[in-house]
């Protein structure tokens, strides 16, 4: 199973990983290792696919899942569910509790602080990044933003973003910065992601920002792309607090 290991100085305790779409028992569109329940995919593929990852990751418990729903709720996480809570971010104490967030374009980033005590995962699409995701994760954390260490998974990059004004105009209103994170396309713009995160995670105080370099729409054998394909299945950001030895 391909995976993606964040290259950040996060504590010993702190696990952390981004799945891609090599191997699984998925096929068709979905082909390869889809982790997402609601995307068409059959359920005993997506069930298969969650049970090997949780294997193969040695977790002693199921992961958590959410619903998303490209929103700004934040669930504060003590256990595994059987029903995905409703919510685009969680945060957690837990030990041995992994937390998920899933994408196919839209930016996943996963949350830790120094002292390897606390954990979290945001799901940023363009409405929950500018309806202000990351900050709110931030702030349920409940620790000091300098004290945070932040990675930017595979999303869809600056050469394939393509937007109309209602986006640009959205970001710009909120922080004159976000002029720079978009270029002219014909009568749309290119919108760069990544740097629109950087710009929002270091405006709340957050300066150890790692990753943000992986596009998935121009990664097919690697990445599911929902902005490329349409009907596609779901990767996913892991990361989990180990009990120190």
């Amino acid at each position: 199973m391909g995976l993606i290991v964040p290259e950040w100085p996060a504590p010993a305790n702190v696990r952390a990983v981004f799945t891609t779409r090599e191997n699984g028992f998925s096929s068709g569109v979905y082909q390869g290792l889809n982790l997402g329940a609601h995307v068409g995919d059959a359920q005993e593929s997506v069930e298969k696919n969650r049970r090997q990852l949780q294997q193969q990751l040695g977790l002693t418990n199921p992961p958590l899942w959410l619903t998303q729903v490209h929103g700004t709720d934040i669930f504060q996480a003590e256990e595994s569910l059987s029903v995905p809570p409703v919510a685009d971010g969680a945060v957690s104490h837990t030990r041995e509790l992994a937390l998920t967030v899933m994408t196919a374009d839209c930016l996943p980033v996963l949350f830790c602080n120094k002292a390897g005590t606390v954990i979290a995962t945001a799901h940023a699409g363009w409405r929950g990044l500018c309806a202000g995701i990351l900050e709110k994760t931030i702030e349920a954390m409940q620790v000091a933003p300098d004290e945070l260490l932040a990675w930017i998974g595979p999303t869809i990059g600056p050469t394939a973003f393509e937007v109309g004004n209602e986006v640009k105009t959205a970001f710009v209103d909120y922080a004159a910065e976000a002029e720079q994170a978009f270029k002219p396309q014909g009568e749309k713009w290119l919108a760069n992601l990544f740097m629109l995160a950087r710009q929002r995670l270091q405006a709340a105080g957050v300066t150890a920002i790692y990753g943000g370099d992986l596009c998935t729409f121009s990664d097919p054998q690697r990445f599911y792309s929902y902005r490329r394909d349409g009907q596609t299945g779901r990767m996913a950001g892991l990361i989990w607090l180990t009990i120190k030895s």
